[in-house]
């Protein structure tokens, strides 16, 4: 039996008896521990977006794999990623157990099918340029293992995402972060320490790789796409501030050139 810690008995108990308080208190209490379980990573998950963005700017691309929470966590990392970066949506592609209607109602025995990842890869035509993440808190779903397994065989950069040590998930990829961080609040709700643990990861991972292949100048997102009046405001203010002039004048640039990088291209010729 692998030692399962996302399934170990909540340091607290009795918690229908504690006061509002204690509850907040608590949960506050084991969230505080997630950073530094996610730091011991850092030197893993380094080996693993150097090498992601070599492979993507040869044209690869990412995909990740997951089910339940795990999976829904990977989907949004992904779905946010084009309109943060102005990349193509089809650049890192989110998959659920299950399909895109697991996202909002669980799907009875999706995350035990061994082949289901990979028959759901297939549609996108992985090769061996692309990379796959396997994300799962416990680090036993089969969905995710049978992924990684066939997606090595395929000769994919493979990753995993995990909250328990030498974990099935892990054995299967090229890069295990295993980001332990204790039993939950709720025994076994691995959508709280876990699931922030696993969100901290996709961020780092995915915001580290996005810089690196040229999409953020200064610290700006200048790819961003402008889609609401929020982000115009914000395109403005960064076109402002970078090229020293008046907003209007930016407001004017942004919406005419539709991103902060091409407007700045303008003003520099």
């Amino acid at each position: 039996m692998e030692n399962r810690v996302t399934e170990q008995s909540s340091a607290y108990d009795n918690l229908q008896e504690m006061s509002i308080h204690d509850i907040l208190t608590g949960i506050n209490h084991e969230d505080s521990l997630v950073p530094a379980a996610v730091a011991k990573v850092i030197p893993v998950m380094e080996q693993l977006v150097g090498r992601i963005v070599e492979r993507m700017k040869q044209g690869g691309r990412m995909f990740y794999i997951g089910a339940g929470t795990s999976g829904r966590l990977g989907v949004t990392d992904a779905s946010e990623l084009p309109p943060t970066y102005g990349v193509p949506f089809d650049l890192v592609i989110g998959l659920i157990a299950g399909g895109d209607g697991a996202l909002r109602k669980a799907v009875e025995r999706a995350e035990d099918d061994l082949e289901g990842a990979w028959r759901d890869l297939a549609p996108f035509h992985p090769t061996a340029k692309d990379t796959l993440i396997g994300i799962a808190a416990s680090g036993t779903t089969p969905y995710v293992v049978g992924g990684l397994r066939e997606a090595r065989k395929q000769g994919l950069l493979t990753g995993a995402i995990t909250c328990n040590p030498s974990s099935a998930v892990a054995r299967e990829a090229e890069y295990a972060l295993e980001a332990v961080v204790g039993p939950e609040f709720v025994t076994g709700s691995t959508r709280m320490k876990a699931g922030t643990a696993q969100k901290l990861m996709l961020n780092m991972i995915s915001t580290s790789v996005m810089i690196k292949l040229g999409r953020v100048e200064g610290n700006r997102m200048v790819n961003m796409q402008i889609t609401n009046n929020k982000l115009v405001g914000r395109g403005t203010r960064m076109i402002a501030e970078a090229a020293g002039i008046g907003e209007e004048q930016a407001r004017e640039l942004l919406l005419k050139w539709g991103s902060v990088k091409k407007a700045l291209e303008q003003l520099g010729k």
